[in-house]
């Protein structure tokens, strides 16, 4: 009698268990919302680097925000105006022409040319070393140098020379990782094309930045007061360049007394950076070069 009982227990269950998934298999089919098939399509064109530059989680959610939400076809900083084209061609719409980005590090305070309040051996991680006093160099808003920036770029485009970060412009694919990952936020993405840049971000007045640094922006105010197009400001004691503004013509590199502003033409003569050179070589190479090139002119 038992058995019986047990049996048809076991009976109903498997009954009900039948019913239930076939409701469940029914409401799947006709409930289910349909995936747009753009998406698939636009996650083929992108190239997978699911590195948020875009301002979305990964390549799956970019494309899911394009079909469904309306967002840009030219976001995507890896895949350029490329994909952004055949982004373009899948959902229908022309794509505009996109600027080139690259990163840059807005610090020269090497290892020699920035100075040290203590010196540190332990784990190499700017994150953590930024909760000691902002790191070992003197300036605190210098460059840690341990490489959390080099960690995060997964193009390879960063390494840390002399104790600052180097940003290879040629591997840089602007997706603002390194952007992130600073904990000194000495990282920013700028047009690719451009040449000037001021490489310091130090917000002390000019008597403290000469005693924490060689090379540091002291605020003076000489490149603003000599730009021709007025893309110079000094805010928050460092010069500030409006890259909509200038036209790459060089007075300011050559203007600043503390050489901090840069040219990526002269990097290219010198070395990648001032962080390729030793200490302080960049600087009097190019302080050689101004002196010869105003003999050069008074002849």
């Amino acid at each position: 009698m038992d058995f019986v009982q047990i049996l048809i227990t076991v009976l109903i269950m498997a009954v009900f268990g039948l019913v239930l998934g076939l409701l469940a298999a029914l409401a799947s089919r006709f409930l289910s919302v349909k995936k747009d098939e753009r998406i698939d399509l636009i996650v083929a064109e992108l190239p997978k680097a699911n590195c948020g530059g875009c301002g979305y989680a990964g390549c799956e959610s970019y494309a899911q925000a394009i079909v469904t939400a309306g967002a840009p076809v030219n976001k995507c900083p890896v895949g350029g105006d490329a994909v952004a084209a055949a982004v373009a061609k899948v959902m229908g719409v022309e794509s505009e022409k996109t600027v080139r980005m690259r990163a840059q590090v807005l610090c020269s305070g090497t290892t020699s040319l920035a100075n040290r309040k203590y010196n540190y051996a332990g784990l190499e991680d700017c994150l953590s070393v930024a909760k000691l006093g902002n790191g070992p160099k003197e300036c605190p808003y210098g460059c840690i140098g341990l490489g959390t920036c080099v960690k995060a770029c997964q193009f390879g485009a960063i390494k840390v020379e002399n104790g600052v970060a180097v940003v290879e412009y040629e591997k840089c694919h602007a997706c603002g990782m390194c952007v992130s990952a600073c904990p000194q936020k000495l990282i920013t993405l700028l047009p690719f094309d451009t040449e000037i840049w001021v490489g310091c971000r130090s917000h002390d007045k000019g008597p403290v930045v000469r005693n924490l640094c060689k090379v540091g922006c002291i605020g003076c105010g000489i490149c603003a007061k000599n730009c021709p197009t007025g893309a110079i400001t000094v805010t928050e004691s460092v010069a500030q360049i409006d890259y909509d503004k200038c036209i790459n013509c060089g007075t300011c590199v050559e203007k600043c007394p503390r050489k901090i502003i840069w040219s990526g033409k002269v990097q290219m003569s010198v070395g990648d950076t001032i962080a390729n050179e030793p200490a302080a070589e960049p600087v009097e190479r190019r302080r050689r070069q101004n002196t010869e090139d105003r003999s050069s002119e008074q002849q």
